[in-house]
């Protein structure tokens, strides 16, 4: 069975590194799916900055930073630059859906790394999914983890 690649934007690992009611949660399936070998998470280096400081939230302290840094040192995790052909695509994405540029940032690299689904509690994104990429790109938030079967 193929390994599904998900694209996590700033906001899904925020909810989960902040432990936000009702964020963590969801995020944790798709962690957990990952951890057993069925997912790569994969983000733009943007993130690994962004995370820190995200609007309407309190920072990340400092003494926090070796958590923080070692989360994206997992092994699920995959890491994409921030290149020139990125940031073009950005800016399409910026004129052509609205989509602001950080965000278009997180939308161009999921595209270029042609992930099954991009990960995310931001609404503005949300309502994105099916309109952007070829073939459409969805965009969903974190699903929550399968319920254990009684045995």
């Amino acid at each position: 069975m193929p390994v599904e690649l998900i694209y996590w934007d700033s906001d899904a690992f925020l909810g989960w590194l902040q432990s936000e009611a009702g964020k963590a949660q969801l995020c944790e399936g798709t962690l957990m799916r990952a951890d057993a070998g069925e997912v790569l998470i994969v983000t733009s280096t943007l993130t690994i900055a962004e995370v820190l400081w995200m609007r309407n939230a309190p920072p990340i302290p400092k003494d926090k930073a070796e958590i923080v840094r070692r989360f994206f040192r997992r092994s699920c995790m995959r890491l994409r630059n921030v290149t020139r052909v990125v940031s073009e695509s950005a800016q399409e994405l910026v004129w052509d859906h609205g989509i602001r540029p950080k965000d278009a940032i997180h939308v161009a690299t999921a595209l270029e790394a042609k992930v099954q689904a991009l990960e995310t509690f931001d609404d503005g994104l949300l309502k994105k999914t099916g309109v952007v990429g070829i073939p459409p790109l969805l965009i969903r938030k974190p699903i929550a983890p399968a319920q254990r079967k009684l045995l």
